[in-house]
Order: C-alpha cells, then sequence, then structure tokens
C-alpha cells in the first residue's frame, strides 16, 4: 500500500508536466539519446577498488521528455552493490534554461530497498554551471535533497576539466539506511578528460573525495564503517 500511495505521489508531480504537454505541436519531432557523464574505476587510498557510473537516457520532444536517470557504486572486492539507483521522470522546459522534472526513484543497493517520489530542477545556471536540484520523498514519509552542481571547463577545443560538487541532506533520521537528520554527505570530484570523436567518447582522470557528514558520519564511525575517501578515478564519458 505505501509504494502505491508513493507512485500515487510520484504521478501527482508528474500530472502538471502532462497537461503541458498537451500544448505541443502535432508535427513536433522526437529524439532519443543515452549519455554516461561518470563511467569510472575508483581506486581508494585504503585499498578499496569501486566501479561507479551515472548515466541517463530519454526519449520525446522539446515539450516533454520521458528520462531515465541510474546511478550506482560496486565494491569489487566484497562483490556488492554499496549504491544502485534508478529514476524514472517526465521533463519539460519552464525556461530557456531549465527543465522542471517529476517521478519515481527507486534504490536497491545492499541494504533496505526504498521507494520515492521525487521533483526537481536542472539546468545551466549563469556562467554556465550545470545544476541539478532535487527533492525525494520516501515510502515511509521520510524527505531528503540532493543538489549537484558541475561545470565544464575548456583547457583547449578537446581537453576538458570538469569540477564537480555533491550534496545530500535529510529532512529526519532513517536508521534504516543509515542516514541521520541534517547534511548526511558530500562528494567532490575533479576530472579531466579528452574527447577523441565527436565528444561522443571522452576518456579521463580524476580524483574523488567522499565524506559522511554530521550524525550520518557518527553512525559510520558506530558500526566500525568508513566515513570518508579519497579515490583515483580512470573512466569515460559516453554520449550517443
Amino acid at each position: 500500500m505505501k509504494i502505491i500511495n508513493l507512485i500515487a505521489i510520484g504521478c501527482g508531480m508528474i500530472a502538471p508536466l502532462l497537461s503541458f504537454s498537451l500544448t505541443a505541436k502535432a508535427d513536433n519531432p522526437v529524439f532519443y539519446g543515452l549519455q554516461m557523464e561518470q563511467f569510472e574505476y575508483r581506486a581508494g587510498d585504503e585499498g578499496e577498488k569501486l566501479f561507479s557510473w551515472n548515466g541517463d537516457a530519454f526519449i520525446g520532444t522539446d515539450e516533454l521528455k520521458l528520462r531515465w536517470q541510474g546511478e550506482g557504486e560496486r565494491d569489487i572486492n566484497a562483490g556488492i552493490n554499496e549504491k544502485l539507483e534508478n529514476r524514472l521522470v517526465l521533463q519539460t522546459p519552464v525556461s530557456d534554461f531549465f527543465d522542471v522534472k517529476g517521478g519515481v526513484r527507486l534504490d536497491t543497493p545492499k541494504g533496505t530497498d526504498r521507494w520515492y517520489g521525487t521533483v526537481g530542477i536542472t539546468g545551466l545556471a549563469p556562467q554556465w554551471f550545470e545544476v541539478d536540484a532535487d527533492l525525494f520523498v520516501s515510502e515511509t514519509g521520510d524527505g531528503s535533497a540532493r543538489l549537484d552542481i558541475a561545470y565544464e571547463g575548456l583547457i583547449t577545443n578537446h581537453l576538458v576539466l570538469t569540477p564537480s560538487v555533491e550534496l545530500n541532506a535529510a529532512f529526519s533520521d532513517d536508521p534504516e539506511i543509515e542516514v541521520s537528520k541534517g547534511l548526511s554527505n558530500i562528494e567532490l570530484g575533479l576530472r579531466l578528460s579528452y574527447d577523441i570523436i565527436d565528444r561522443s567518447i571522452s576518456p579521463y582522470i580524476g580524483i574523488v573525495y567522499e565524506r559522511k557528514l554530521g550524525n550520518t558520519a557518527s553512525l559510520a564511525k558506530d558500526e566500525g564503517a568508513d566515513y570518508e575517501a579519497t579515490f583515483a578515478v580512470f573512466g569515460l564519458r559516453l554520449m550517443f
């Protein structure tokens, strides 16, 4: 019943998007695409070996798109998924540079599974910063938020330096997934890529720093788990 209610919340979030789509022109062409912003191997400062990915695919028109967003992290040594998240959203423009989106999210990591209703905004902020901000409400009624910011700095026409930051915050405690109220974690990244085929394939190297914050870090310490890590990363950025 909770999952049914959650899907209803997600449908309520995307209803305005469906209404907006009715204004689309009948001959509006359909586009589709796939991109993996991160598709990488991570070597940690304490011997960790991880495979990490973050990507999305879409199909739709300029007025309305159906979009899948997925990300995950697999511990190669332990053979388990530390993180596995999939989202299915509808997305429509609200200005020249920003889209609004809404739908559902499912987390299926090594621990407790979680369904969420989600709504957010994505686009280009001034100075060409890529911004992705999302609000989530879980099947247990817990709220959370995420902010992703990245910037592609062109060193040459092919060489690109991309700093990024991801912040996660929880509005209440959810001990089943080891998250406490407040800022829960931060991830900082710096990747240097080289576009070799029209930006479709771009190998990169970089560094990533992850840290749990506040009471979420305290929970990790109490259980003897790591609350911070630094990784050297090697990967590909793919766009089709």
